[in-house]
Parts: C-alpha cells; sequence; structure tokens
C-alpha cells in the first residue's frame, strides 16, 4: 500500500465533499514576533499588551491575516497542492479573536466545481472553517482555486457554481468580546490621530512605501504558514521556471504598507473579496493604495467599521486606476482586496 500522497486532482472532489484537515497548530507569541519580522506590522494592538489591554482585551491578540494564513496552509495538501493558482477569497469573518496559546484546526467543504473550457483543469470552490481547542469557530472563509485533472478525457456532467454573497454586511461582522476605543485609547501610541469622522467614503490613501518581495522572505512566510503547494516551491511546476509567490503574504504585506494613513485600523474583522489578479515574483517591487468604501458604526460605542479596498501593484500606476478601457485590469494590478476594519469613532 502507497505510504506517500501525491495530492488530490480537480476528478477527486465531489458536491458537499468534506475535508477535514491535518494538524492543529498551537499560536504562540514566538508567531507574533516572526509575523511582524516578516511584515513590520506596526498595529499597536498587536504590539502591546498594555496598549491592548487599554481597549479592553486581555493581552495583545494574535493578527487576523496570520490566523488566515495558519487556517489556508492547513487547507492546502486537501485542497490546493497541486493547484495551478489560487484564484480568489470572499465571505470571510473573523468570529472570534485568537490570543498566544490558542490550537487552531481546519475543515474544508466542496461547495462548486467548474471545467475550464482547455480540459486541463477546472475551478474548485470550497468553505473553509477554523476552529479553536473549544471547538469555537475562529474564522470562515470561501475561497476558489485552479486544479490539475488527473485526465483531459475526463469530464465533468453538471457543474455547480456556488451563489457567492458580493459582501459581507455590517451585520454580520463581530466586534471582539470586550473591545472598546473610548478616552483610554492612546492616539500617540497607535501612531495618528485619525479617527473614522475623518474620512470620507471615495477617497484615495496613497500610502507611499514599496517592498521588493525576497524570493527567501516569501519561502520562509509560506512554510511557517505549513502550505506546502507545489507552485511554490518548486520551479520545474511552471513553464517560465519562476516560482509563485503565496497571495497571503502580498495580502499581509498590503497591510503592513496601509498603516501610513490607516494607523488605528486597529484590527480586521472581515473580507468580502480577495482577488489575485495577475502573478506575484519575487523581485516584484509592491506598492499600494487604499479607498474608503463606507463608514459604518458598530453597536460597540466609540468603535466604528471601514470598508476598504486596498489595491496592490508593481511598477508605476495612477492611484484608484485598475481597469483598462476594455474593463479589463491591468496587467501591473497585484491584488483588488474589499475588507472591513475596526477604528475608533
Amino acid at each position: 500500500m502507497p505510504k506517500t500522497n501525491i495530492g488530490k486532482f480537480f476528478e477527486d472532489y465531489k458536491i458537499g465533499m468534506l475535508l477535514k484537515h491535518a494538524v492543529p497548530r498551537t499560536l504562540t507569541v514566538g508567531d507574533s514576533a516572526v509575523y511582524k519580522a516578516l511584515y513590520s506590522s506596526r498595529f499597536a494592538i498587536y504590539s502591546s499588551d498594555r496598549f491592548a489591554l487599554d481597549c479592553g482585551l486581555g493581552s495583545s491578540p494574535i493578527e487576523e491575516l496570520l490566523v488566515f494564513h495558519i487556517i489556508f496552509g492547513k487547507s492546502v495538501s486537501d485542497i490546493s497542492y497541486n493547484a495551478i493558482a489560487n484564484l480568489g477569497y470572499a465571505n470571510c469573518r473573523f468570529l472570534k479573536t485568537v490570543y498566544p496559546g490558542d490550537t487552531l484546526t481546519a475543515e474544508s467543504e466542496v461547495i462548486g466545481l467548474k471545467e475550464n473550457s482547455n480540459l486541463n483543469s477546472g475551478i474548485l470552490y470550497v468553505r473553509t472553517r477554523g476552529t479553536n481547542q473549544e471547538g469555537e469557530t475562529v474564522l470562515d472563509f470561501i475561497r476558489w482555486v485552479m486544479i490539475k485533472k488527473r485526465s483531459n478525457e475526463s469530464k465533468l456532467d453538471d457543474p455547480v457554481i456556488p451563489a457567492i454573497k458580493e459582501n459581507v454586511s455590517p451585520e454580520e461582522l463581530i466586534v471582539p468580546a470586550g473591545l472598546k476605543f473610548d478616552k483610554n485609547y492612546d492616539f500617540l501610541a497607535a501612531g495618528e490621530n485619525f479617527t473614522s469622522r475623518d474620512y470620507v467614503v471615495g477617497e484615495l490613501i496613497d500610502h507611499f512605501d514599496a517592498i521588493t518581495v525576497d524570493e527567501s522572505e516569501h519561502l520562509a512566510a509560506t512554510r511557517l504558514w505549513q502550505n506546502n503547494a507545489k507552485v511554490h516551491f518548486d520551479t520545474t511546476i511552471r513553464r517560465d521556471g519562476k516560482r509563485l509567490v503565496y497571495g497571503g503574504h502580498v495580502i499581509s504585506m498590503v497591510r503592513s504598507m496601509s498603516f501610513n494613513g490607516l494607523a488605528n485600523a486597529q484590527m480586521v474583522v472581515g473580507v468580502n473579496s480577495g482577488s489575485h489578479v495577475n502573478p506575484t515574483f519575487a523581485g516584484d517591487t509592491i506598492k499600494c493604495w487604499s479607498q474608503i468604501l463606507g463608514i459604518f458604526e458598530t453597536k460597540v460605542q466609540g468603535v466604528a467599521l471601514l470598508r476598504l479596498r486596498s489595491v496592490a501593484y508593481k511598477g508605476e500606476q495612477e492611484i484608484g486606476k485598475v481597469f483598462d478601457a476594455r474593463g479589463h485590469y491591468f496587467p501591473n494590478i497585484l491584488l483588488d482586496l474589499d475588507y472591513w476594519v475596526l477604528i475608533p469613532s
């Protein structure tokens, strides 16, 4: 009996299939430190226990995107080990705050399958759920990925494309238990004085900073999240001989760069949609800008929601522009991310 696993191919998935992913992961302050080392994350609530306590939390939590990477990484062996590309995310909600010492596990349900016209691959849609040691859901999201077929001769009789909501509504988002942004909120420590009242819908923010993707850093990050997708490590997978940078690495780079102009956007609570519209490779220099899509009050006094669109690109690009005259993304646009953050009101 074979002892090794070559991964699943498009034909191996069936609608309703439930995949429980291997290897639980206990997160520590060391994971938080490494995350900061990789992305230079400076948001105060994740950097200072004192700041987090003043905001009503027991200590500095684990950054939500680090939680996302860990849960995503768990799913790779069963979902995207043989992926050609991870295409996008939607309806992501962070439902419970994760702290050092929490142990995370993950499972995914197949919710959609669509064969590509080239007949050598297909699109797989899954809903992935991450839980803590108490069985509480900490994260829930949908993603879709292009998967190789085992044989071009196989046919999918009944394609299913799931109905995916355009965005997560403000009412569906969870403000972490105990969180408050009141008179104890230290704007000096946070790095900026801006509250939700200082932003307007439609406003564009150029984050100015740029980061060149380093081969060793994106490989280290992908290994740390235990993401073993072949395209991130094996240079023979692609015809151009390049290793594809894990898209989540780009998301975290963008979140880190957004500090300049959004330093008080302390916590990510949801992702409406995220698309890796063009591939990222080592050596690419990434820049980003954000646009304010919405401003909402929550039921928690002093805590507001910002809906943001953050776009990563390389080279030169006019801020606020992503589509050409034909309505296609410009080839230097790398990431288009629509998400929710919490900010003092």
